[in-house]
């Protein structure tokens, strides 16, 4: 029952685009020279558009698209975006120091375990480090290639 609303659909559809005039974009419909000046027509009555319902809405959102003001909202997105994603450097400070104040606890409790604390502080530092540097790679992505 759904299926056959689908199809009915699509075709109509299928069958309104494959006419010439639902191939031709809207720019190019209402931008096409009049070959008589004296009797040019309005473009609403031009052949093409009464298939289609062209509304003033669809102009509004056409011209809201490409005004200067997306871009602007789009780069301030993008700064807001790229502080969020530098936060987690200071996170990643923050985890450093935890690693070697815990070493340093851990080498006063108990010396003779030097090495192996040691090993495991610079693990710490290095994952924490690359969670640092990662969130920093995310700010320049957001600010260099979007």
């Amino acid at each position: 029952m759904y299926c056959s609303r689908l199809v009915t659909c699509s075709s109509r559809n299928l069958s309104l685009l494959t006419r010439s005039s639902g191939l031709r974009p809207l720019s190019g419909v209402i931008s096409s020279p009049a070959t008589n000046t004296e009797s040019a027509q309005p473009v609403s009555t031009y052949n093409g558009l009464n298939m289609l319902s062209v509304s003033p809405l669809l102009a509004q959102m056409r011209g809201f698209q490409t005004s200067a003001t997306r871009g602007d909202i789009d780069s301030a997105a993008k700064f807001i975006g790229a502080g969020a994603a530098t936060i987690g450097v200071a996170g990643s400070g923050a985890g450093i120091g935890t690693v070697f104040g815990s070493l340093i606890i851990g080498y006063a409790r108990n010396p003779s375990l030097k090495q192996q604390l040691f090993s495991y502080a610079i693990l710490g530092f290095a994952l924490s480090e690359a969670m640092g540097l990662f969130c920093l790679m995310m700010a320049f992505l957001l600010l260099f290639a979007f």
